[in-house]
């Protein structure tokens, strides 16, 4: 049996967050999504994911920045972070050092689960 494991997910595309909620919660991950920076943070406090998905172009930020950010508070600088963006051309390669991976969207489904699956383990 797997362990319980928490993913935040920050995606501002109902769709798309949709989508990834109930993929990764039919995999047996607990997931709690947000479609704005400012609900994200609001729930920062009492935070304690494996995993933090975070898209890069947001309404009200930038998933670069917002894992920066997640990198210098004591309670979530260990927390693996996963950014993915559509427009991955403005993305710098190799991947920002605040982030431990990056996808590309549309992505592939078992490309996804394969790469929450390494970052949780």
């Amino acid at each position: 049996m797997r362990d319980h494991k928490v993913i935040y997910l920050l995606e501002d595309d109902p769709s798309i967050r949709e989508l990834v909620q109930y993929l990764l919660a039919e995999d047996g991950f607990e997931v709690h999504s947000f479609g704005t920076v400012n609900s994200f943070r609001e729930s920062l406090p009492n935070a304690s994911p494996n995993l933090i998905i975070l898209d890069i172009m947001l309404p009200d930020g930038n998933g670069i920045d917002v894992s920066v950010e997640l990198k210098s508070y004591p309670n979530t600088k260990a927390i693996p972070i996963l950014l993915m963006s559509a427009d991955h051309g403005k993305i710098n390669k190799p991947i920002p050092a605040s982030a431990n991976s990056f996808l590309a969207k549309p992505f592939n489904i078992s490309e996804l689960l394969e790469r929450v699956h390494l970052l949780t383990a």
